[in-house]
């Protein structure tokens, strides 16, 4: 009974520096990145002004602070996150062009924005992603255009809006009508993976 007793004892003290021992130890523990998880790097206050609210984008208020994020949870085959509703059309609720192409796309194009952690400074440019919806199990594929971004916001640049998730796919309105998602929810629970 004392050997079990101390067995349990051992082991969670085991795993703490296996999973936060840098070096070798680390080394014992390939899927360690897995585990580690994406941490608020700050906040801003908000500042309203002229916010486009199309798709039921929510606007910066004055004096309400807004968490910051300069990560994403790890990527993964199948990544949870959040689908929200963007218009990359001109005069649409995304604000400026689209930071890959410096242009717009219009609402019928399948394109997407990222949370910053997985815009990763730009290396997804361009490039496609499957997004998957967990209520209609219907996947489409969207290319990469824009940063959905979670360090800032509240800004007309942002279309005073505050920061993203850090857990945000960004989608057109043709993604939205490829998974089957009615536009009206604003906001689904999808995987996503690089294409």
């Amino acid at each position: 009974m004392a050997s079990s007793f101390r067995v349990l004892h051992v082991i969670p003290l085991l795993l703490i520096v296996i999973l936060h021992e840098p070096g070798q130890q680390a080394q014992a523990f390939p899927f360690r990145s897995l585990l580690q998880t994406c941490q608020p790097s700050g906040s801003i206050p908000g500042q309203s002004g002229t916010c486009n609210t199309e798709n039921g984008s929510e606007c910066c208020r004055n004096g309400q602070s807004y968490t910051t994020y300069d990560c994403s949870p790890a990527v993964t085959g199948s990544t949870q996150a959040t689908l929200t509703l963007n218009s990359f059309a001109e005069g649409g609720d995304g604000g400026g062009a689209a930071a890959c192409t410096g242009r717009f796309y219009g609402d019928d194009q399948m394109v997407v924005a990222l949370s910053t952690g997985w815009y990763s400074g730009g290396s997804r440019c361009t490039k496609n992603v499957v997004i998957t919806a967990a209520s209609t199990g219907r996947s489409a594929t969207a290319m990469v255009v824009d940063e959905c971004d979670s360090t800032t916001g509240c800004d007309a640049e942002h279309n005073f809006e505050p920061p993203c998730r850090n857990n945000i796919v960004d989608g057109s309105p043709a993604v939205w009508d490829a998974l089957g998602l009615n536009q009206d929810d604003g906001q689904a629970q999808v995987t996503w993976s690089d294409a």
